[in-house]
């Protein structure tokens, strides 16, 4: 498994693009995608909201990692950094944020390589 995060807007599906030679027809949507889709993907992007729809249908999604790693071990996943600025108000969105984090972080530790990606430029941050 292979984790690409960064900020908003930041080029995370470009870099995957050039970096794996990944096509967009490979790309699954998490805002939208069936359970089904993302068990047999070969790159997720939007992972963050995949979990955001997961929590609003009442499900938990502590599980999720170990589901992947289970299900889809070869996944490349790309998600938003979820968390800087401002803690928002409401409860709901205080408690994505702190599992989408904590999500990522248990799959930072079971992946193969974690990539950042700023201004377009990508950089490995872990490699096992």
């Amino acid at each position: 498994m292979i984790l690409v995060t960064g900020g908003a807007f930041q080029g995370k599906k470009e870099y995957v693009i050039r970096q794996f030679g990944i096509s967009t027809q490979e790309m699954t949507d998490g805002a939208e995608c069936s359970w089904d889709e993302l068990r047999q993907c070969r790159c997720l992007v939007h992972f963050h909201l995949f979990i955001k729809r997961m929590m609003e249908g009442g499900e938990d999604p502590s599980d999720l990692c170990e589901i992947l790693m289970e299900e889809n071990p070869d996944l490349i996943i790309v998600t938003n950094e979820v968390g800087y600025g401002i803690v928002p108000i409401e409860r709901f969105e205080r408690e994505y944020r702190e599992k989408c984090g904590r999500i990522c972080c248990e799959i930072a530790k079971e992946a193969e390589e974690v990539h950042r990606v700023i201004c377009g430029i990508g950089q490995v941050i872990k490699r096992a």
